[in-house]
């Protein structure tokens, strides 16, 4: 097993995920249309900081999830190179990593507003339940999915409140965004279950895996898809009817998506997968 290193610390941070931070784009696309309150430099300048912000709160859910998936990871015949189960993490000094990204993240985000701070704390938090027990809620089935996905919303809201001081957007769009993330999730699950092949293999590296099956996880897919195309319609129809125009595209994303789950390359095996399927990476 290999000895710690500097280039192991700042792997499990994923700096290389901020690209996921495209999902608060929606939040400040919706804040500019339907309640602007920055705009030209102002504008520029939150925008900046309140991404390096969400990018620090997110690489501090990255390195507690590195640390308290490795003994999973290692049952994993690719996750087991990763820095923690290959040993190249000083355990003490990731905790102190986890907390110090947390902090500055956090503080940092309080400089735009006390709404994005506090949006902040709660990915952060919901990266806790996501990650730790007694909860841990990665290991339910269905729930791993809806507790992952909500980190889409939060996203959203940390757009909405880098352009606008409303109160919030419409639960629609909301909702829909959430149900969109469970859909992408779902086919991450999906993809990860197929590459494993055997199920015992795959309920020792993800405990949910014991519970799913393709069938289940195919109609959870269904399911989400079609929860997050009602309630963006219902958005649309109440607030932005010239919208329908995005439709086709939409389903276009959301079925290369689908596509992309049954190849051999799997939508989890590394970020560049990611960005060839338009950017739509869930965690």
């Amino acid at each position: 097993m290999a000895s710690p290193t500097l280039q192991g610390h700042i792997q499990i941070a994923r700096f290389d995920h901020w690209f996921k931070n495209v999902f608060v784009i929606p939040g400040v696309f919706a804040a500019l249309l339907l309640a602007p309150d920055y705009q030209g430099a102002d504008l520029v300048w939150r925008l900046v900081v309140g991404l390096v912000a969400i990018g620090l709160v997110a690489s501090s859910n990255y390195v507690i999830n590195e640390v308290l998936d490795a003994p999973y990871d290692r049952q994993h015949p690719v996750k087991c190179h990763r820095p923690v189960p290959s040993g190249r993490v000083h355990i003490p000094l990731a905790y102190a990593q986890w907390l110090a990204l947390m902090v500055a993240g956090i503080g940092l985000g309080w400089t735009l507003s006390a709404s994005f701070a506090i949006v902040l704390a709660t990915l952060w938090a919901m990266g806790c339940v996501y990650n730790i027990r007694p909860v841990r809620s990665k290991d339910l089935p269905y729930i791993d999915v809806l507790t992952e996905a909500v980190n889409n919303p939060l996203r959203m809201l940390a757009g909405w409140f880098m352009a606008s001081s409303a109160l919030v957007p419409p639960a629609s769009l909301l909702v829909s965004y959430w149900m969109i993330g469970c859909y992408f999730m779902t086919m991450k699950r999906f993809a990860e279950y197929r590459d494993l092949k055997e199920p015992a293999l795959a309920s020792a590296y993800r405990k949910s895996f014991a519970f799913y099956t393709e069938q289940r996880l195919l109609v959870a897919v269904m399911f989400y898809g079609s929860a997050a195309m009602l309630f963006f319609g219902a958005f649309i129809v109440r607030y932005r009817l010239e919208l329908i125009v995005s439709f086709p595209f939409v389903a276009l994303v959301m079925a290369v998506y689908l596509a992309l789950a049954f190849k051999k390359i799997a939508l989890y095996s590394a970020p560049k997968v990611s960005i060839g399927s338009l950017l739509l990476w869930p965690q």
